[in-house]
């Protein structure tokens, strides 16, 4: 065999090498370690916390030392959080390439939860945008805890007066995945012709909302039993998957915003204007490759079509934030609440969760 075939060959085989100790590395697992002591005389919170990777009953109700406040910190009281499918995988630690950030073999924060409301408490001397008193929501890793403690400048916004807590609570992931999605991925313009699939989920009935906000013609996609809802929503057409596709029919869109992923690029495009717009979010389960099969088709057919083709990722903003609080205010966006449970069953709100029939929302309640 020729010098250069060896080399190639040897290479190839490094790199299998690699690939395999990475994907080990990776998927390993190990058990779960003893929950850290609490210092003697510190402040405690019941919090629920994993300490290592899988399924619901990993999650431990229990409880946790209090976090120390720095001058541009405030401490809110939280009075409900809102489960996400954000939790589940951080739970699971799935898809495995997540780990990379989220920690190898166990999570590196034991901390549960983002989406928040509650009451300002405490505030250091250099907050400036709350003071103690103040009615928030907002986001922050450890939402599923007593209480949380946060920069005052951050994912954080003042709760409209029209809505409840637990109505606030659910707004900050889904909400702000749904409006940076239509606006900022999707580039909706008032008068365009925008199709939700996935219209009766978590971050589908906050689409469907502020697509009519922006000015949108919206058609929604959802199962039999969730059409009125989606039709209350304000949705001007809603496809019964159950019963027809929406690929199939004569309708042509500007914008595809897809949080299910249930109908090929191919299937898509045929229903996508010339120079439409879809927007992927989210995406099928797995622990390796199905995830990344969507974004991947979408980055190789992008540069052979005129319609653009891409997934998102949401970035929580208190900017983003105030203008949801803006749209509450005026009535023009309120949450679908489907299910509720206090904190020490937050494990059965994201095993509920999981099975992807949550209608709406469904939000840790801290007073039950």
């Amino acid at each position: 065999m020729k010098l250069r075939y060896k080399i190639i060959n040897g290479f190839l085989a490094l790199v299998a090498i690699a690939i395999v100790a990475l994907a080990f590395t990776i998927s390993y697992t190990s058990e779960c370690t003893a929950p850290p002591g609490v210092a003697a005389g510190a402040d405690t919170m019941k919090a629920v916390v994993s300490r290592c990777y899988g399924g619901p009953d990993t999650l431990e109700y229990l409880d946790v030392q209090m976090p120390e406040p720095g001058p541009k910190d405030v401490v809110v009281k939280v009075k409900a959080a809102a489960v996400n499918p954000l939790d589940y995988h951080y739970m699971r630690g799935s898809p495995y390439l997540m780990r990379l950030s989220s920690g190898i073999g166990q999570p590196s924060d034991h901390r549960m939860g983002v989406d928040f409301s509650g009451v300002i408490v405490q505030a250091g001397n250099e907050v400036t945008r709350f003071k103690v008193g103040d009615a928030v929501f907002g986001g922050r890793n450890g939402a599923f805890a007593e209480y949380v403690v946060m920069p005052g400048d951050r994912a954080l916004a003042a709760k409209p007066d029209n809505m409840s807590f637990e109505e606030a609570a659910a707004i900050p992931i889904a909400a702000v995945t749904a409006l940076q999605a239509l606006r900022d991925d999707g580039r909706l313009k008032s008068g365009e012709k925008v199709l939700i699939n996935g219209a009766s989920g978590g971050v589908g009935t906050y689409a469907v909302q502020i697509a009519k906000a922006l000015g949108a013609d919206v058609h929604g996609v959802c199962s039999t039993r969730n059409v009125d809802m989606v039709r209350a929503l304000g949705a001007d057409h809603v496809f019964d998957y159950k019963n027809e596709n929406y690929t199939e029919s004569d309708n042509e869109y500007d914008l595809i915003v897809d949080m299910v992923g249930n109908h090929s690029l191919t299937a898509n495009r045929r229903v996508l204007k010339p120079q439409g717009r879809m927007v992927l979010v989210g995406g099928p389960k797995g622990d390796w490759l199905a995830p990344l099969i969507p974004p991947l088709k979408a980055m190789m057919l992008s540069p052979f079509v005129d319609q653009e083709i891409g997934m998102m990722l949401a970035v929580l903003t208190a900017d983003d934030l105030d203008y949801l609080a803006s749209l509450m205010a005026d009535g023009r966006l309120t949450s679908r609440i489907d299910k509720r449970y206090p904190l020490q069953e937050t494990a059965e709100a994201l095993r509920y969760l999981e099975t992807r029939r949550a209608r709406g929302k469904v939000i840790i309640a801290m007073d039950q």
